[in-house]
């Protein structure tokens, strides 16, 4: 089984717990508005690779990764490439590597639910706290999301929720507090996150010929972020 790469992060330290080795999957079925990685979009580009090739790569990476790290897969959506990286954390298990997936959580079947069983951690990027939102902004309904999370907590897989905060789309406390209470809703989620949204990615969409939707909204900072993260937990 052949899988296609966008690109490989051979020491990530900010994809899941201590260092990694990160794969960026080609192909995407959403279009977030905040995506920094449109290359990836786009399906049957990227470099093509088996899973064994793909793991000579990585091999040259372990000593770096120590107790706490591992492999992360994200994209792209690796769950539309969930053969493929099943095949690669089938691998990476047999050799005692730590197994992380970076996913929007859009697809469920029986494909996904193979790929969960060889997952350590899942870092789930979840967009919005409200339907409306959540669809306008990425394409994806919130319901999906949430259904992904409930096989997770069935699973008793270990999750970190993410959220990437744009000023003036769900830069506010009650929409924080919202996504904070998913943890005590699935005790499963053992972090949350909040992202900064930056546009660092602009150059990638002029070289695309893309316009970037969120080109006039400006960045977040990480003070503002902790600050909104403290007060979102006053409320819970």
């Amino acid at each position: 089984m052949n899988g296609y790469v966008s690109s490989i992060q051979s020491l990530g330290a900010v994809d899941g717990p201590g260092v990694r080795c990160v794969i960026f999957m080609q192909g995407c079925v959403l279009r977030c508005k905040c995506c920094h990685n449109p290359e990836t979009w786009e399906f049957g580009k990227g470099e093509e690779y088996t899973p064994e090739r793909l793991m000579e790569k990585i091999r040259r990476y372990v000593s770096y990764f120590g107790s706490e790290g591992g492999v992360t897969v994200s994209g792209g959506e690796p769950l539309c490439q969930s053969g493929f990286v099943t095949e690669l954390f089938k691998i990476c298990k047999q050799e005692g590597i730590n197994t992380c997936l970076d996913t929007s959580g859009c697809l469920m079947n029986d494909s996904v639910r193979e790929l969960l069983d060889v997952t350590d951690i899942v870092l789930l990027d979840y967009k919005m706290t409200n339907e409306q939102d959540y669809y306008s902004f990425s394409g994806m309904h919130k319901s999906a999301a949430e259904e992904f999370l409930k096989e997770l907590q069935k699973r008793s897989k270990r999750v970190w929720l993410r959220e990437v905060i744009v000023p003036s789309i769900n830069d506010n406390v009650e929409s924080v507090a919202k996504l904070l209470r998913k943890q005590k809703e699935y005790p499963c989620v053992e972090k949350t996150e909040l992202l900064p949204f930056h546009k660092a990615c602009i150059t990638k969409y002029d070289e695309l010929g893309i316009e970037f939707p969120l080109k006039d909204v400006p960045e977040a900072t990480k003070e503002n972020v902790a600050e909104l993260f403290a007060r979102a937990e006053k409320l819970l």
